[in-house]
């Protein structure tokens, strides 16, 4: 397993991530997207609503590695910042079964090679999977 029950447990509750990519020319996109964790393959899937027609969708048909965030606030006073960063190679899939049922039939999964968690237990932790 990749994730610590913690990460596990966090990603969760949680609905929306960044999900950062690049293009063949370099230039770096980053979008909120819906996510899924599959804990006992260690990956992350995105799903969305004509996912197949979007750039993050091409660049990562292009190749592209990628940096997946979930983030929030756990607390204003004192203020506490929690959070996941993935990094690592993404694969999109193209008429396969969705997620949920109104998106569409292209997905992308997140294989990562990388982890850096924080705000859990005031620690900051980065492993290499």
């Amino acid at each position: 397993m990749s994730f610590t029950q913690a990460e596990l447990d966090y990603l969760a509750g949680q609905r929306l991530g960044r999900l950062a990519t690049v293009s063949p020319a370099g230039q770096v996109q980053n979008n909120p997207v819906g996510f899924f964790v599959d804990a006992a393959s260690g990956t992350i899937t995105i799903g969305g609503h004509a996912l197949g027609a979007s750039k993050k969708f091409r660049n990562i048909q292009r190749g592209s590695t990628v940096s997946f965030v979930v983030d929030d606030l756990a607390s204003v006073d004192p203020w506490v910042v929690r959070g996941i960063e993935i990094r690592g190679s993404a694969v999109a899939l193209t008429d396969h079964e969705p997620p949920v049922p109104y998106f569409s039939r292209e997905i992308i999964t997140i294989t990562p090679s990388k982890i850096i968690s924080w705000g859990w237990d005031g620690a900051r932790t980065s492993r290499t999977v």
